[in-house]
């Protein structure tokens, strides 16, 4: 991976940090992240590209690890240059992971191995098998055999870090089946585990017969959320869902008898049994219509966001009570822009409840307050406003007639013409308290791109970085902010893919005299 480079001195401050813990680790860890944001938003603090690979499978990132090769293959990025972890043995192509997520050991828990307390890859393969393994050296620590009766595909956390959900494919039934026109009931299965120590909460079915046309469903905080091809959205209770219909609790690893066959439940062939199965219509928390099923809850207390169920209302938001369905005062949410790419707008994810409505030329952070006189309803306001650097300009096009005559024809540009600073990519750095803007332009032929932060208080704009990279908008782009790294994650034609690393570089002067200051 190339020659060795003098240490960054930002992890030599992370670690040097360490010997502070015995104090008082909540108070010190909130210190040493208040020191990294001030030397993060240094002037003369500059983010180095320090590794940049090429791969013809999709690169995954996630806290500090770099995976690739379907995650078969780990590159830990905290040091000073990234190094791989570990390599698993090649398999094949029935045996690959298909989706993985990472589970980091919580803090006081009293967990019954020691290898529990350290990170774990939690990763579904194409063969059905749910593994747990380290994060650090690749062994695989458990193994849970899902099922033969359909492809389990994805895996989600239910609730983060605790429970995960395991998601098949939707059944689409045999070409005879659907030529004959014979509709398969069962959509799809969600399987549902607490993390650590793994045990399984249950197999559900989702079935056309109980909830309708369903097209999909999902698993989040609790709540199964089913949708539809109209736009419906509709919320039930997993608990009670749970507790009315499930036919017999499954252990893992114990025996069980089931339609006639005897097996040890999570081990092959016989795998887990669908032991929940809706026989009649569960009580429904809430429905309501949008458009693309696209529907958020948040903010204090709860609201919900969605897109009126009409295709001319594409790009306008409410933000309704979700104990009443009231508007908010102001809560419709509409940016005048002319693009090619549509506004986004999401609750924001550092829990203040504020709301985060992105376009090509501005970002809007937008909080939600109780009305003067009226604890009953809330509005709308704006918290503060990013914009992008632009020219105010119009393109003007003059020709001159045979006769001598000037005409000048005036044509407005899109918000996200690639030749001005367009807004890409939004994010958070929860342990900095920083919002992460990526924003474009189009110089010549070439996009550059460059990554801003911005004080998540009041929007004021701390420190911006040159990505080296060109920037084409055609390809599909990830960046992450993580502490003192930058990484860009780029998928080009023909699948291939680009992985840029940046690694933050101080002075060694001004990072004794911030040190100096917080002693």
């Amino acid at each position: 991976m190339g020659p060795t480079r003098k240490p960054n001195v930002c992890r030599r401050l992370s670690r040097r940090a360490l010997g502070f813990f015995a104090r008082d680790a909540g108070v010190v860890q909130r210190t040493n992240l208040g020191i990294l944001r001030e030397l993060v938003c240094q002037e003369s603090t500059k983010f180095k590209n320090v590794w940049t690979t090429h791969s013809k499978s999709p690169i995954a990132y996630e806290r500090g690890r770099i995976y690739f090769d379907n995650y078969r293959c780990c590159v830990s990025s905290v040091a000073s240059e990234p190094k791989k972890l570990y390599e698993m043995p090649k398999c094949s192509k029935s045996e690959k992971i298909e989706d993985a997520l990472l589970w980091e050991c919580p803090v006081g828990e009293v967990l019954p191995d020691p290898s529990d307390y350290k990170s774990s890859l939690i990763a579904l393969t194409a063969h059905n098998w749910l593994l747990r393994i380290s994060a650090t050296t690749g062994r695989i620590l458990e193994k849970i055999y899902l099922a033969s009766y359909c492809k389990f595909r994805y895996l989600s956390w239910d609730t983060p870090q605790e429970v995960i959900a395991v998601k098949s494919a939707q059944n689409k039934g045999s070409p005879v089946a659907r030529q004959a026109g014979i509709q398969q009931p069962i959509l799809l299965y969600l399987a549902v585990f607490q993390v650590l120590p793994f045990s399984l909460v249950g197999v559900l079915e989702i079935n056309k017969r109980i909830f309708g046309n369903v097209t999909d469903a999902t698993l989040s905080h609790g709540i199964l959320i089913v949708m539809y091809s109209s736009g419906l959205v509709r919320l039930y209770s997993f608990q009670a869902i749970t507790e009315q219909f499930m036919q017999q609790k499954l252990d893992l690893g114990c025996a069980c008898r089931w339609g006639g066959t005897t097996g040890t439940v999570g081990e092959a062939p016989f795998g887990i049994p669908c032991n929940i199965k809706i026989t009649d219509s569960p009580p429904l928390l809430f429905e309501v219509s949008s458009l693309e099923n696209a529907f958020q809850i948040g903010g204090h207390p709860w609201h919900y966001i969605i897109t009126p169920n009409k295709k001319k209302q594409k790009g306008v938001f409410h933000i309704c009570a979700l104990k009443d369905n009231l508007l908010a005062k102001n809560g419709i949410q509409e940016m005048e822009c002319c693009s090619l790419e549509s506004d986004w707008i999401y609750f924001h994810p550092d829990a203040s409840g504020r709301i985060i409505h992105v376009g090509p030329n501005q970002v809007k952070v937008l909080k939600l307050n109780e009305i003067e006189n009226n604890s009953s309803q809330y509005q709308i306001s704006e918290d503060f406003v990013i914009l992008a650097k632009r020219e105010n300009k119009n393109e003007n096009l003059v020709t001159i007639t045979a006769s001598g005559r000037v005409v000048r024809k005036c044509f407005n540009l899109l918000d996200d013409d690639p030749e001005q600073e367009t807004f890409k990519i939004v994010d958070y750095e929860d342990e900095l308290d920083l919002l992460s803007v990526v924003a474009v332009t189009q110089i010549d032929a070439e996009g550059k791109a460059h990554l801003d932060f911005h004080c998540n208080e009041h929007g004021t704009l701390l420190k911006s970085i040159p990505l080296v990279e060109s920037w084409d908008v055609t390809y599909s782009h990830e960046v992450y902010f993580d502490r003192d790294l930058v990484l860009h994650i780029e998928q080009k034609p023909n699948r291939v893919f680009s992985c840029y690393v940046y690694q933050m570089v101080c002075d060694p002067g001004e990072e004794e005299e911030i040190l100096n200051r917080s002693c």
